[in-house]
């Protein structure tokens, strides 16, 4: 019985990372960061950095703008907006990404005014959901075809809209159809933490893509075996997740401020001064003990990643960047490993 067992289970893997094939071969892991879109161009040589420390892919992220959570209306590519975050400076980024090797995940993002959290985002009237829906069909198709041209491997077709894609399921799925028409590369959608085993459209997408952002211990300085013993219940969830809809996971955005306790809520950007680099070294360090050699697992985007590598992050930055500190030769180590 041992045996026939793992065959079933070779067997298994294998059909699912088929449906992966173009994004990367059987064993490989998509090792990406998350690129900061900045006012001014990328420059090749800030390549560099980023292929140092062990990275194949970067994601590239434009930015579309609502006034608030609750207004159908849905701005991109305007010239107020930075040049980074504009059609324009997207398609440098990419052309200067592959003339160095990497590959692209285009990942189009909005932005709600204040800083209203995009899960938030909800129209209150029929009418404001058809218009919404209009200007997010065309926002999204409008990078489809530029991805397409510009020979992006994938595609991230949103990101953290929690209580649109289950209010407004019916969009999703023909969005999805649509967007298959004029992008041949693959697909994913970038879920919060706190969705991932709610959205319904998986199996029509190439990737099961995760804000990672899971809370995985509530001791202000966990060690590494607590750590890895807190992700337990959320690895359980992504490997029904993965075998249920027969696709890998991928991290679109992993990562940890540098401060204590930043295991507990690793989404919470507020303030704090308060600098623990040890922290991040040793959540790193769990997420990828636990994740990375798992074969459902396809990878991940380290948030975020600065074009200057000179001048980010630092000794004295708490923030999510690794640029710098401790944290950048752990990535290094599992990212070349």
């Amino acid at each position: 019985m041992g045996l026939v067992k793992n065959w079933f289970v070779v067997v298994s893997v294998g059909l699912l990372f088929s449906s992966c094939g173009k994004a990367q071969n059987q064993g490989e892991k998509i090792n990406g960061l998350n690129l900061v879109s900045e006012n001014r161009a990328l420059d090749t040589a800030e390549v560099n950095p980023m292929l140092n420390v062990g990275a194949d892919y970067c994601a590239v992220i434009p930015f579309g703008f609502m006034s608030d959570a609750e207004d159908p209306n849905l701005s991109y590519d305007t010239k107020w907006q930075w040049y980074g975050e504009r059609k324009e400076g997207t398609i440098d980024a990419i052309q200067k990404l592959k003339q160095k090797g990497m590959k692209v995940m285009l990942k189009p993002q909005i932005w709600v005014g204040h800083g209203i959290f995009t899960g938030r985002i909800e129209m209150k009237k029929k009418k404001d959901w058809k218009e919404f829906e209009k200007n997010y069909r065309k926002f999204i198709l409008d990078f489809a075809e530029l991805a397409e041209n510009e020979g992006v491997e994938i595609l991230c077709i949103g990101t953290e809209l929690k209580r649109f894609t289950t209010n407004r399921v019916e969009f999703w799925e023909k969005l999805i159809d649509q967007i298959r028409e004029v992008y041949s590369g693959q697909l994913t959608y970038a879920s919060n933490w706190d969705e991932v085993d709610d959205i319904s459209f998986w199996s029509d997408l190439d990737f099961i893509g995760v804000d990672a952002y899971f809370p995985i211990s509530k001791s202000e300085n966990p060690g590494l075996e607590e750590l890895k013993n807190g992700w337990r219940i959320h690895e359980s969830l992504l490997d029904s997740l993965s075998a249920q809809n027969e696709r890998p996971i991928l991290f679109t955005e992993y990562g940890y401020r540098s401060i204590p306790n930043c295991a507990n809520e690793p989404w919470n950007s507020s303030n704090d001064t308060v600098i623990d680099h040890q922290a991040q070294v040793n959540a790193l360090k769990a997420l990828f003990d636990i994740m990375w050699s798992k074969p459902n697992f396809a990878g991940g985007f380290l948030w975020k990643w600065y074009p200057d590598h000179s001048k980010a992050g630092g000794a004295h930055d708490n923030r999510f960047t690794v640029q710098n500190k401790v944290a950048e030769e752990v990535v290094r180590e599992n990212y070349r490993r």
